[in-house]
């Protein structure tokens, strides 16, 4: 009996006794703690099964499939039973006592393979065990398809594992299919961005992965990730009850869950959309507004406000070129409501970029509208111009002083600013500096001192008070700042000996997460990176490759088959991504930057 049954259900490692073991062998302790003992910690078990593992001529119309466990089951979220193909309607589901009875809306289509997913689906009553996953194959025709294909989804950025991600085949090759049809076989990623399509043709597939999120097994690109496999696959792996790849592992199983192989990795982004219109705007202030493009890129031909001069305007894109600033550079009071005219080049009817004029009524805030009433209504920003220094300690060597200006400015003396420091014997010097615009935000200025900074010196900015003044007539306050290098003795330094440098990159300190980026570096030249501050703890260096030089990493498109602009991580050379830095330490690396990436 145990013989036939293992023959029966290839998925299971071991034999299957029913009435007591039926799962893989990651959870085959089913032993059941004593009333009032421990608490219970052992996920169900399915002791029983409709129809068995490889059934052949299951019938289509009112089709039930049973799962019995040992216990007393819910189901924790429905939309995990999935069914592969995906039907129109997803699968419904009913309790009769300790079974999990599947059933749908319509007929299954005849003479096609089926496999349905309980992971992550089932929890017991008592305790919320879940349920490590069971897939169940069976068959409408003569046949079982029995190929599989295994893989990994990941974050296109950080390169982190994506749960719950949708994977997708198609035979149909058009690049349309994605949009319009329901793939021929599917599956979701588990916890670590595995997945496992199995019981599917030997043939030719397009393979694709998306954050469904409303569950329909289609792509929309306007709110959902995709990912995309560069050339066709087909299966070369046949399903064998010896594969641990099929095995269903409890997700703690960290030492498991990674030993599985994987023939293909996909890297999920967010497209870029391609239709260009005017998709929001604002007016913010007395002489300020912005709005921004649907798509980046925005070919705007001119722009000017009635009654406003010409000369009159000042705009600012950002660097996607997807949202524009506009200030009104005179300080004369400005009417309630504004007129824009905007002639840029916008997406038609049948998808091409044709000249438009658009008109955009700007009307005043209405916290603007009110007359102040006291002098309690007043704000800093109503009378000064505002500005803020940003002089982190731990980056100021590498940033400098960053002043930013919340308006335009109109007069500037960058030489009235003073520049100073103490050394440790608190003799003062007066330092020399350079002044640099942002090239990608007027309101920005970036003061950088000639001097090397040095541990144990004070450093001092001094802004001086009316010296600046802004596009609404308002003059500056003034403002010291002083900055000192930390001088923590456990803090560490990573220097990082970049070679081969053949490209423009971008190189990112991360977090032991890949949560949050540190430090950043733009490069295009052959240098030594100095990370220098750094708490005891793990980092992580990411490197991104840079193809259209514009500072910045370029997501992909769908429809031209671009990936997203490539990342890698630096790895060490037992294989590990992460770099441990303790305390008091000066550690250096090598990276041969072209051998990367080649």
């Amino acid at each position: 009996m145990r013989k036939f049954l293992k023959n029966l259900i290839p998925a299971i490692p071991v034999g299957v006794v029913l009435g007591t073991v039926m799962f893989s062998h990651s959870c085959a302790n089913t032993t059941t703690p004593p009333s009032g003992g421990p608490k219970d910690t052992i996920p169900p078990v399915i002791v029983k099964l409709y129809p068995y593992p490889g059934t052949k001529n299951v019938p289509v119309h009112k089709t039930q499939l049973e799962f019995t466990f040992d216990e007393y089951v819910v189901v924790k979220d429905q939309q995990s039973i999935f069914l592969s193909p995906p039907m129109e309607k997803p699968p419904k589901y009913k309790m009769k006592g300790k079974t999990l009875v599947i059933y749908f809306e319509n007929d299954l289509d005849s003479n096609k393979t089926y496999t349905l997913d309980i992971t992550n689906a089932v929890a017991d009553n008592n305790e919320g065990n879940m349920f490590p996953g069971y897939n169940l194959a069976f068959s409408t025709g003569t046949d079982v398809d029995s190929m599989y294909i295994t893989g990994v989804v990941q974050d296109c950025n950080t390169l982190m594992p994506i749960k719950g991600a949708t994977v997708m085949l198609y035979k149909d090759q058009a690049d349309s299919a994605i949009f319009l049809q329901r793939p021929v076989a599917a599956g979701r990623t588990d916890d670590w961005g595995y997945f496992c399509l199995r019981n599917i043709q030997d043939t030719v597939y397009r393979l694709f992965a998306i954050m469904d999120i409303n569950y329909d097994n289609k792509y929309d690109a306007t709110s959902e990730q995709v990912a995309f496999f560069d050339s066709l696959v087909r299966p070369v792996n046949r399903v064998r009850d010896s594969v641990p790849e099929l095995y269903k592992y409890l997700m703690t199983d960290t030492l498991a869950c990674k030993a599985r192989k994987t023939e293909y990795t996909l890297n999920l982004f967010k497209e870029t959309p391609s239709t260009q219109m005017i998709d929001n705007y604002e007016r913010v202030g007395e002489r300020t507004a912005y709005i921004t493009f649907m798509a980046p890129y925005a070919q705007i031909d001119s722009i000017w406000i009635k009654g406003v001069p010409h000369e009159k305007l000042i705009t600012q894109f950002n660097i996607k070129q997807d949202s524009l600033e506009i200030w009104v550079n005179d300080p004369a009071p400005q009417p309630d409501t504004l007129y824009l005219n905007v002639d840029y080049m916008k997406t038609d009817t049948l998808g091409n970029l044709s000249p438009f004029v658009e008109e955009i009524k700007l009307v005043k805030p209405k916290e603007l509208m009110a007359r102040k009433s006291s002098r309690k209504d007043i704000k800093k920003e109503d009378t000064t111009a505002v500005f803020t220094v940003d002089s982190k300690a731990e980056n100021i060597e590498q940033n400098g002083f960053v002043v930013e200006f919340k308006y335009p400015l109109v007069v500037s003396a960058f030489d009235s600013v003073t520049f100073r420091y103490l050394n440790p014997r608190q003799q003062e010097t007066k330092g020399k500096f350079t002044v640099t615009q942002d090239s990608l935000n007027l309101r920005k200025y970036v003061i950088r001192p000639t001097e090397k900074f040095l541990p144990g010196y004070e450093y001092f900015l001094n802004i001086p008070g009316r010296k600046f003044k802004d596009i609404n007539g308002f003059y500056n306050d003034s403002l010291e700042v002083k900055v000192t290098l930390p001088n923590d003795e456990t803090l560490s330094l990573l220097s990082i000996n970049m070679s081969n440098v053949k490209n423009k990159y971008i190189v990112d300190l991360l977090d032991e997460k890949r949560s949050k980026t540190l430090r950043s570096y733009i490069i295009d030249t052959d240098q030594t990176l100095l990370f220098p501050y750094l708490k005891a703890g793990k980092y992580s260096i990411r490197l991104t490759e840079d193809v259209n030089r514009n500072g910045i990493v370029d997501t992909g498109n769908l429809l031209e088959r671009k990936q997203p602009e490539k990342v890698l991580f630096y790895k060490l050379e037992d294989g590990t991504d992460l770099i441990d830095i303790p305390e008091k330490t000066e550690l250096s690396q090598s990276i041969d930057v072209g051998e990367m990436f080649k």
